[in-house]
């Protein structure tokens, strides 16, 4: 585990691997921390493939700071961190909350991202609806703490086949959000409800994209994955069977698969000389769709 100071506070992060191809940074969603990339950290490190994952200001072992954190803090801060690092430009991948966090940082560093995995996200502003929710959610986690939330949220977290054949990863997870700081996620959610709509600035991706949904997703369905993919050219559309909002954990082994073509896709875009397009690159304005089993 590392630390550092990043814009006055201590962000904590895991940085494993080696250096073969362009680092992957992968964000953590609500209310989670950096341990839930656990099964990609050890996969990925196994194939050469740096890999850092923070703990998000507020959640986990970095710094706890109340109040309102906006998605461009939490960007910023990503920047920042690798700055710190000596890393110019990445793959950047998040999951939730974290998929907008990386939709906010390409925003910002369109120039800093050579690939971009979106999980379990949705690119579109908060609703009055949401937004009002959000902050009630965030007064009641500062009032009552995170163990009732995180114990209610559980069963719409994982798949129900999930929760009744790995008890592991039910406690796992359940543990995990009752770890996180009730005033970070509180600021979190703040922060989430003003959130901006990305669909236009992802109309002007360039590089390789995927988007990762759960068939058993009750946050993120199915429509609303394919929505994402259409924002953003070429991009790739994996479902995975079986899982929900954590296809990641759930059901590792297809999430690394599609990972690696990710990594795989985004070598062979690399800059040609002469302008030219690399091998295997796509001009259709979508790409393709794909089921992964479980």
């Amino acid at each position: 585990m590392g630390s550092a100071v990043i814009g006055g506070i201590d962000l904590c992060f895991d940085d494993s691997g080696g250096a073969d191809g362009a680092p992957l940074v992968l964000v953590h969603g609500h209310p989670f921390d950096r341990s839930m990339w656990y099964p990609q950290l050890a996969h990925l490190s196994r194939t050469g493939t740096r890999v850092i994952a923070p703990d998000l200001r507020g959640y986990g072992t970095s710094a706890v700071v109340p109040g309102t954190t906006g998605i461009a803090v939490f960007a910023c801060d990503l920047a920042a961190l690798l700055d710190h690092l000596g890393i110019g430009d990445v793959v950047l991948g998040g999951l939730s909350m974290g998929g907008q966090i990386a939709m906010e940082f390409h925003r910002l560093f369109p120039d800093r991202v050579r690939g971009l995995l979106l999980a379990a996200t949705s690119p579109r502003a908060e609703t009055a609806a949401g937004a009002r929710n959000r902050t009630e959610v965030a007064e009641r986690l500062l009032r009552d703490g995170m163990q009732e939330i995180a114990d209610g949220l559980l069963p719409s977290m994982i798949a129900p086949d999930s929760a009744d054949t790995r008890p592991g990863l039910a406690w796992f997870v359940r543990d995990m959000m009752r770890s996180t700081p009730p005033a970070g996620a509180a600021a979190a959610l703040r922060g989430r409800a003003v959130r901006p709509d990305y669909t236009a600035t992802l109309a002007t991706v360039a590089v390789p994209t995927l988007v990762v949904v759960g068939s058993e997703d009750v946050f993120i369905p199915l429509a609303e994955a394919a929505f994402l993919q259409a924002c953003v050219p070429g991009a790739e559309l994996v479902v995975i069977e079986g899982a929900g909002h954590l296809p990641n954990l759930e059901r590792p082994a297809a999430f690394n698969a599609a990972v690696d073509r990710l990594l795989c896709r985004v070598a062979a875009a690399a800059p040609v000389p002469g302008g030219a397009r690399a091998p295997g690159m796509s001009g259709s304005p979508h790409g393709p769709a794909m089921r992964s089993q479980r």
